[in-house]
């Protein structure tokens, strides 16, 4: 299917083009860390000292007051921006448990007391502290505990932050910080949902590549997103626990659909059957985390490093599984060049998990920078496209003429000059049969060339009418040598225009054409339980079928066109019988399902 051609194709390029640019400058300005503000009066933190693990004490940092792995921390200190009037103190807390005192009195915790199969698991709250309860903010102590001792701490803000301002800021804080990223996610799920399932049609077919890539696109967007706004979560979803679980299954799922991806572009046997084991371990390991923490056996959080692991391990494995298809095939090189910036990524994401060495967020950038691999594939194989079908309308050019030239080789030049002839004969002996053979001779012409236009395949009485038309003029021509018999027994069946009268040729020219004393041709038509057939017999010279036609300097392809166009306009066969002396019979079978 050509859907895209010349100018359409180029504005969906140049459109393509301006996309990336714009992608570019979002990923951008989206990477830039918004919250290192040094005049923002909106976050606070407690400057003083702190200690880790029941460690010695040590002064806060500046800015983000610590910065080392913790499984117990303590910090006690005065706030640096204290909530007055109508202001709260704001407090996010992500999969750590806190509590905050203020002048030895417990003001906030997140510990729940209930006995559900969550109780150990934090969550993700927000919490809001009234300035009364805080009073003048000079005696703070602040207890975090981090119940998951696999992962690393990172840096403390991913865990616990603070901010001045009313129950709205929170808000404004999404709107001031996080728009950039929004509007990246927002844009890569619009890849995943429209551009590059668009792109495939386009392409002419469903592109299985292009389909595995947008799902890995729309999930990866999703995966980002939940990442960015995770301490945001609980303004929509109020129960801490499904917040957490939220953010994680999407984190599942965008590796599940990174795996898909790769494994739907392997070629080789082995390959494909290691991807298949793999998608299915990783399925696996996605339902069981499900059902392990919906039991309360242990939350989705805390099976996150088991699940690091071995998406890193299954990214490993599928990457040697392409190098080794590199000289294959041009879609996995391709693949490989696409999915290398993600994978590489994505592994040192999951090793920053466990040991942490940046806070620059790598798995974003990966999804960035395979996003626009693949966009430019994408502008290449669109290219690719246009250029095709510029080929295309080359070789449907190329056809026509062609077929021009087929037509017209079908009528004979000594058939024309005899036709005229004769013709002229009759001007002078018999005028009246001499007008009725001209407008027969012109009606034969102009079926010919109506042909050129007519591709569906016309009604049998339609060929029939042309088909007498050319007889009449072969009997002016071979006189009482050619002899015309019709057997027509029904009519109710379609046929491609122009396919009888070449076998009907065959028969005048080849057959009794051949033979002294002339002879007779029959063109007859039969209804069987299965099909209709149209049966042209002549009684002349015969030839060897077993034999290869012989080079006689005529051109064969007519013969060829004819069962070409049977066979793919109605499905239908040419079946040639012949004997040496006694004549031929030329069948065409057309199946009844053609004509419903």
């Amino acid at each position: 299917m050509q859907l895209f051609h010349g100018r359409k194709m180029t504005y969906f390029s140049i459109a393509l083009l301006f996309i990336v640019a714009g992608l570019t400058v979002l990923i951008t300005v989206g990477s830039i860390n918004w919250n290192t503000t040094d005049d923002d009066e909106t976050f606070t933190m407690i400057e003083g000292e702190y200690s880790v693990n029941g460690g010695e004490w040590k002064p806060t940092l500046d800015e983000v007051m610590v910065h080392e792995d913790f499984q117990e921390l303590t910090i006690r200190g005065r706030l640096t921006n204290v909530p007055k009037g109508d202001n709260v103190l704001g407090l996010t807390a992500n999969d750590a448990w806190f509590t905050l005192k203020s002048d030895g009195k417990v003001i906030e915790s997140n510990y729940r007391a209930d006995d559900s199969v969550f109780k150990n698991t934090p969550g993700y709250t927000i919490n809001y502290v009234s300035a009364e309860d805080i009073g003048d903010g000079q005696h703070i102590e602040l207890e975090l505990i981090d119940p998951y001792p696999l992962l690393s701490s990172k840096c403390l803000t991913e865990f616990f932050d603070m901010y001045v301002g009313t129950r709205a800021t929170l808000y404004e804080m999404l709107f001031r910080y996080k728009s950039p990223t929004i509007l990246f996610c927002i844009l890569i799920c619009f890849f995943g949902l429209f551009s590059f399932p668009i792109a495939g049609i386009v392409l002419g077919k469903i592109n299985y590549r292009y389909l595995a890539f947008s799902v890995f696109c729309f999930f990866g967007g999703v995966f980002i997103l939940a990442q960015s706004l995770f301490s945001y979560m609980p303004l929509w979803i109020t129960e801490p626990v499904q917040c957490m679980a939220a953010t994680t299954v999407t984190t599942h799922f965008c590796m599940l659909s990174a795996l898909i991806y790769v494994k739907v572009c392997l070629e080789k046997r082995t390959n494909k059957i290691v991807g298949n084991i793999i998608i299915a371990a990783a399925a696996l390991l996605t339902a069981t985390a499900l059902v392990l923490h919906y039991t309360g056996v242990s939350d989705l959080y805390a099976g996150k490093p088991f699940m690091l692991i071995f998406v890193a391990v299954c990214a490993i494995i599928l990457t040697f599984c392409l190098i080794s298809e590199v000289n294959t095939k041009r879609e996995t090189i391709l693949t490989l060049t696409s999915m290398i910036p993600v994978m590489l990524c994505l592994m040192l994401d999951a090793f920053n998990e466990f040991v942490y060495f940046t806070s620059v967020p790598l798995f974003e950038i990966g999804m960035a920078l395979t996003l626009l691999n693949q966009i430019v594939i994408l502008i290449i194989d669109l290219r690719k496209q246009y250029l095709e079908s510029i080929r295309y309308q080359q070789m449907q050019k190329e056809l026509y003429e062609a077929k021009v030239s087929l037509m017209v080789s079908q009528i004979q030049p000594h058939f024309l000059y005899n036709s005229l002839t004769s013709i002229a004969m009759m001007c002078t002996k018999d005028p009246k049969k001499a007008r009725s053979a001209t407008v027969n001779f012109a009606d034969y012409l102009r079926g010919n060339m109506n042909s050129l236009k007519q591709k569906a395949p016309v009604p049998f009485t339609q060929e029939l009418e042309h088909l007498k038309k050319y007889l009449m003029l072969e009997e002016m021509r071979f006189g009482d040598m050619l002899n015309i018999e019709y057997d027509i027994t029904t009519t109710d069946f379609v046929i491609p225009q122009l396919s009888v009268q070449p076998l009907v040729e065959n028969a005048v020219k080849h057959g009794v054409g051949m033979k002294e004393d002339g002879g007779t041709v029959m063109i007859a038509t039969r209804e069987e339980d299965d099909c209709y057939k149209v049966i042209i017999t002549d009684d002349g010279v015969g030839f060897d079928t077993a034999k290869p036609v012989r080079d006689d300097g005529r051109s064969h392809v007519g013969m060829e066109n004819v069962r070409q166009r049977l066979k793919e306009l109605c499905d239908a066969q040419v079946i040639i019988e012949s004997e040496i002396g006694k004549g031929t019979v030329a069948t065409i079978r057309i199946p009844k399902t053609v004509n419903g």
